[in-house]
C-alpha cells in the first residue's frame, strides 16, 4: 500500500509542481501539503488524471493553530473508487486570507465551506451562497477556534411569560459553581462527606 502511495505522491509532483509544496506517507496514508492559490487547479488535476481519478469528495474540515503565523490548516478528503485510494491536501493560511472555493470542481463542497466558515471564520471567495451552516442567525463568533470560550457568548432560553426564545449574555455566578477535588477512587486518604452515615448504620 505504501509503495503506491509513494508512487501516487511521486506522480503528483511531477505533474503538478506548481501546486505541490511537499508530500508524505504515514500510517498508509497520502498527505500533500498545497499552495493555497494553487487548490483549485490540483483538485480539478485529481479529478480528471487518469492516474488520480479522485471523482468523489469526502470531507472539508479545518484545524486551528493560533500560535502559527499561518493559523489555520484546511484540509480536502478524497476518494478514488477507481484506483481504491484516499488522498488528504492541506491548506495552510493565515487567519486574514482567503480561501478559493473548489465548488466549481465539486459542488458537494457547498456545504463543506460553509460549515468550515461558521466553524471557523475561513472565507471561501467564488462560494455561491457563503453563509452560517450550523449555528443561529446573529452568532458571534466561531465556535471550533481554541480563542471561542467554553460557555459561549450568549444563552438561549424560552420564556414562558413573553412565549418566545430569548438571547441573553452568558453569566457564570461563582456562588453557585462547586468544585469538589476529591475523589471516591480507592486508596483516597481521605473521608468524603456523607460517610459518617454509612459509620453510623453499622
Amino acid at each position: 500500500m505504501s509503495d503506491a502511495l509513494n508512487e501516487l505522491g511521486a506522480h503528483i509532483e511531477l505533474k503538478r509542481p506548481d501546486c505541490v509544496l511537499g508530500w508524505s506517507v504515514a500510517f498508509d496514508e497520502l498527505t500533500v501539503d498545497v499552495a493555497p492559490s494553487s487548490i483549485v487547479g490540483l483538485v480539478e488535476f485529481l479529478k480528471s488524471d487518469g492516474t488520480c481519478r479522485f471523482t468523489s469528495l469526502m470531507d472539508i474540515t479545518a484545524v486551528d493553530y493560533p500560535e502559527r503565523p499561518k493559523r489555520f490548516e484546511v484540509v480536502y478528503h478524497l476518494l478514488s473508487m477507481y484506483q481504491n485510494q484516499r488522498i488528504r491536501l492541506k491548506v495552510a493560511i493565515r487567519e486574514d486570507e482567503i480561501l478559493p472555493s473548489i465548488t466549481e470542481v465539486h459542488a458537494g463542497a457547498n456545504w463543506n465551506e460553509r460549515e468550515v466558515f461558521d466553524m471557523f471564520g475561513i472565507l471561501f471567495s467564488g462560494h455561491p451562497d457563503l453563509r452560517r451552516l450550523l449555528t443561529d442567525y446573529g452568532f458571534r463568533g466561531h465556535p471550533l477556534r481554541k480563542d471561542f470560550p467554553t460557555t459561549g457568548y450568549t444563552e438561549v432560553r424560552y420564556d414562558e411569560a413573553q412565549k418566545r426564545v430569548v438571547y441573553e449574555p452568558v453569566s457564570l455566578v461563582q456562588e453557585y459553581r462547586q468544585f469538589d477535588f476529591m475523589s471516591p477512587w480507592e486508596g483516597a486518604e481521605y473521608i468524603l462527606p456523607g460517610d459518617e452515615k454509612g459509620e453510623e448504620a453499622k
